[in-house]
């Protein structure tokens, strides 16, 4: 009878030492080992990593794919679970993944859905928006997308499991933060995504009212009070914003042809 496998945990951080001693704490005793990839942090989030067992790897940001790919490149182990330095395993989702691992998973990768919460709270509010995405997985058979913008795995052919636990997503400090990581995550977006004028044009001023809607109601965020109008806002904000970085990328591309 073969042992069960090993499992890595690999997470890539940029000034992360306020969130990241939270997620470490919560995988203890479930991984083999923890692998860290910084971008460039100035906070001290590479010598608290290190502190916490952590091995500890510098890669100058290439983007979500390509860094979440050497994150696993980094790992000694080819069972992977894949967290960022804002999430946090729950005790349940812990206790799942712990008796499948001892008993050797069945399928190479298994999705769990990761719960939102807003800024300053400390659990998801009422039918909190959520996603639901592989992060538990063998590298051999699947791995993240090479993509710039998508960090999300590949997963082919190959059959997913889905997990019953869950991990807590504390994504942003401030609605400031909020603003600020769409901004960042909308800037790429303008680069990658090609879309003709026109059809921006057109969908431009439907952009704000359909967006925010799509939040507000049937994301749940009503159950958040004024907590779910203001992100329902932002979430709306930068959809349009993304439409006008699109228009100027293309228009500066232009000029430049």
């Amino acid at each position: 009878m073969s042992s069960p496998p090993k499992l890595s945990a690999c997470i890539i951080t940029k000034n992360e030492a306020d969130r990241l001693a939270n997620c470490l704490r919560a995988i203890e005793g479930l991984v083999d080992e923890v692998v860290v990839v910084d971008s460039g942090s100035t906070d001290g989030t590479p010598d608290m990593a290190r502190q916490m067992g952590a091995k500890v790897f510098h890669n100058d940001w290439v983007g979500y794919g390509p860094q979440k790919r050497f994150s696993e490149d980094c790992a000694s182990f080819d069972w992977i679970l894949n967290l960022d330095a804002d999430e946090v395993v729950t005790p349940q989702l812990y206790q799942e993944i712990k008796a499948l691992m001892a008993r050797g998973p069945d399928l190479p990768a298994y999705r769990f859905k990761l719960r939102n919460v807003y800024p300053g709270k400390d659990k998801p509010r009422l039918w909190a928006d959520y996603h639901n995405y592989v992060r538990l997985y063998d590298r051999r058979k699947v791995r993240f997308r090479d993509s710039l913008v998508h960090d999300t795995v590949d997963t082919r052919d190959e059959p997913v499991g889905q997990l019953r636990g869950s991990a807590t997503h504390f994504s942003a400090r401030s609605y400031e933060h909020i603003r600020q990581k769409l901004d960042s995550y909308t800037n790429l977006q303008a680069k990658a995504l090609k879309k003709p004028a026109w059809a921006i044009w057109t969908r431009l001023p439907f952009e704000y009212p359909f967006v925010f809607t799509r939040y507000f109601l049937f994301r749940c965020h009503f159950t958040g009070g004024w907590d779910g109008v203001l992100s329902s806002h932002l979430a709306a904000e930068a959809r349009v914003k993304r439409l006008l970085k699109i228009l100027k990328a293309q228009k500066e591309l232009k000029e430049k042809s």
